[in-house]
């Protein structure tokens, strides 16, 4: 996998994940929409630690720095 995502998304994708997080364990947002927010942030984390989006791929984005 070659990496498409640059420090900056990865740091925003991190941010959103502990908002979620946070709205739902102090249950703010709770049930099924609670409970897909979880998935949605671990997703966004997952793809963060790996800096590959498949979605970016199909859509043809890559937030990732060109390195000269």
């Amino acid at each position: 996998m070659k990496k498409n995502m640059g420090s900056v998304d990865r740091g925003i994708r991190v941010a959103i994940a502990v908002i979620f997080a946070t709205l739902f364990v102090t249950g703010i947002v709770t049930g099924v929409i609670g409970t897909i927010l979880l998935i949605v942030g671990g997703v966004f984390v997952a793809t963060s630690v790996v800096s590959f989006c498949p979605l970016y791929t199909l859509i043809g984005v890559n937030t990732c720095s060109v390195k000269k």
